[in-house]
């Protein structure tokens, strides 16, 4: 089901409680993998998940990812004392793209040991609308060797989202452990599912009532994939 591999999302500047009240049971109704909520909201949506399966999911260093890596640490051991069951940090581009790949990598390092000794997950947001095929190849195999767990396309932010060759590249670019999140631009069934062919396991998207909808609708047949 299609609902398996979603993240509902809601990461508007301008959300209410109200609006997070609103994902967070749409989130559980639909039985989407996973909810991602704004940093400031985690500690209230874990209280509202309460018992359902749904995973808490959060972002650190959003939407830019050029803060130092004691304040992106600071932000993801409070978001998983606060019950993240995962993080989603956004990649130092602007140290990479400088020629500082080593302390790129240390500063995924460092959140992926924060996260795993909490035995929760992180993901790396790439932001591939700034980053050529080459680059995308060698920023997740730098993300994959320094501990994360997922590497993701995109923040929403940026001019471009999630592209079949971009999840296609990165799926062929880090091991078979090392899962891929398409998000940006993901707003009916069709593209989710393509996304999921070419290789993503984990669909963000702001856009999941009207997936499913198009599935209870007969509009399309949900094909029973399978999830990562």
């Amino acid at each position: 089901m299609i609902a398996a591999f979603l993240e509902h999302t809601l990461l508007k500047p301008t959300c209410s409680q109200s609006d997070i009240e609103q994902v967070t049971q749409e989130s559980i109704d639909l039985k989407c993998k996973g909810v991602c909520v704004p940093p400031y909201w985690v500690k209230k949506v874990k209280r509202d998940i309460a018992s359902a399966e749904t995973l808490l999911v959060t972002v650190i260093g959003f939407p830019f990812g050029y803060q130092q890596t004691d304040v992106k640490a600071a932000e993801a051991r409070l978001a998983l004392e606060h019950g993240a069951d995962e993080v989603d940090m956004v990649f130092n581009l602007s140290a990479w793209k400088t020629g500082m790949s080593e302390w790129a990598k240390a500063d995924v390092a460092r959140l992926a040991k924060i996260c795993h000794e909490q035995e929760k997950m992180l993901k790396v947001i790439l932001e591939i609308a700034y980053l050529s095929p080459d680059e995308i190849v060698s920023v997740c195999k730098l993300c994959a060797d320094a501990g994360a767990d997922f590497v993701k396309t995109s923040t929403g932010y940026a001019p471009s989202g999630a592209t079949i060759e971009a999840v296609k590249l990165m799926r062929k670019s880090v091991p078979e452990h090392v899962g891929v999140k398409a998000s940006g631009g993901i707003r009916d069934y069709a593209f989710a599912k393509a996304l999921i062919e070419a290789g993503a396991d984990r669909i963000g998207t702001s856009s999941s009532i009207k997936i499913c909808q198009e599935i209870i609708g007969g509009q399309v047949e949900d094909q029973g994939l399978q999830a990562y």
